[in-house]
């Protein structure tokens, strides 16, 4: 196996990293929005829930590049 596809496999896996910073950072703010209104917790909720789908499937999909790299 070339070490390039074992280069770009680890460089697609870092995807999870932002992603695990960025869910972390999200959850963070969420719940100081939801300490400042909690009568705006529903509204709250839903958008962070629709921020942490979309930050993880940017993580699902660098982990799938890496697997087929690897497979490959």
């Amino acid at each position: 196996m070339e070490l390039t596809y074992l280069i770009g496999a680890g460089i697609a896996v870092v995807a999870g990293l932002g992603a695990g910073i960025g869910i972390g950072i999200a959850t963070g703010k969420t719940a100081e929005a939801i300490s400042r209104q909690p009568e705006a917790s529903g509204k709250i909720q839903t958008v962070f829930f629709l921020g942490i789908a979309l930050a993880e499937a940017t993580a699902i999909y660098g982990f799938v590049v890496s697997i087929l790299l690897i497979v490959r």
